[in-house]
């Protein structure tokens, strides 16, 4: 069967713009296991509540984009604040077992707790780009994919000065690599977790406000994207930032390219067929793990 190189570059596109945005989860999920230790199960809630504030936002302001999407990040951020001083706080980094448990029962009251509210009803939400977009020959890539490309990409680039060249950032990585020695220098591992927490559910909101245009909104679209983050967590390397990213990239083309050629049914199980394959072949991940890793 002839594939048509259009279509094939289509996909490719969709591919990389759904990575990119399946990427904003997996770091932000790597952060605060490279942190803290722990893998919080409630992360997928937060990207819930990220697309459910841009639903609220939006017509709140006048349909204008960027602010709703920036309130949304916000009101994400600090319910990633009101979690870690409420409940993850209390978890040391021995304790990875209780951390499951806590998150997990976290994220299942978080989901009924919305859905009573807001009901589960899907939601659509409209912007003011609508269905718009930029066509190249026969490709069409819509403009909320192309924001959403962008936003990942700015929010990455941040992300590694950030844990790079400031002092905030080399206390993250100073507890992530060696915590008895970043101790003996003073840094407050509660300080740099909680930033950690913050930073990582930030990620998340800005995940879910970019897709909450593309997908429809319900309470429930979280939970199977947080098993997705965490495979991709393990299939990069625990706690390596750039190993998270190449494979949720890798990831949005695979789905793209089994969505447009084979059955649907196999797009959803590739990432785990994939985290089981490279478990068995290199069970550290494909990129070595080192601590937390960021270049």
């Amino acid at each position: 069967m002839a594939v048509d190189p259009v279509y094939l570059v289509q996909l490719t596109l969709n591919g990389i713009t759904l990575g990119l945005l399946y990427a904003l989860i997996a770091v932000g999920l790597a952060l605060i296991f490279g942190v803290m230790q722990i893998i919080n199960f409630a992360h997928g809630e937060l990207l819930m509540v990220g697309a459910f504030a841009m639903s609220f936002a939006l017509p709140a302001m006048g349909s204008l984009y960027w602010p709703a999407m920036a309130a949304a990040v916000v009101a994400t951020m600090i319910c990633g604040l009101v979690i870690y001083e409420t409940l993850l706080v209390r978890l040391r980094p021995d304790e990875f077992e209780r951390s499951i448990l806590i998150t997990l029962g976290l994220s299942i009251i978080v989901l009924h707790v919305v859905q009573y509210l807001f009901t589960a009803n899907p939601r659509m939400v409209d912007t003011q780009y609508g269905f718009d977009g930029v066509l190249i020959g026969s490709i069409r890539i819509t403009w909320t994919r192309i924001i959403g490309a962008v936003v990942a990409i700015g929010a990455f680039a941040l992300l590694f000065v950030l844990l790079k060249h400031t002092q905030f950032g080399r206390a993250m990585r100073a507890i992530a690599q060696n915590r008895e020695a970043a101790l003996m220098v003073g840094i407050r591992p509660r300080v740099v977790a909680r930033n950690a927490v913050v930073l990582a559910t930030g990620l998340c909101g800005l995940a879910g406000a970019a897709l909450a245009p593309i997908q429809l909104v319900t309470p429930g679209m979280g939970q199977f994207l947080i098993f997705k983050a965490f495979a991709l967590v393990i299939i990069g390397g625990l706690g390596n930032i750039p190993g998270a990213i190449v494979s949720a990239i890798g990831l949005g083309l695979i789905e793209s390219w089994i969505g447009g050629f084979f059955e649907i049914v196999w797009q959803e199980a590739a990432v785990f067929i994939l985290m089981v394959v490279v478990m068995f072949l290199k069970p550290d991940g494909l990129f070595t793990r080192g601590g937390m890793r960021v270049g």
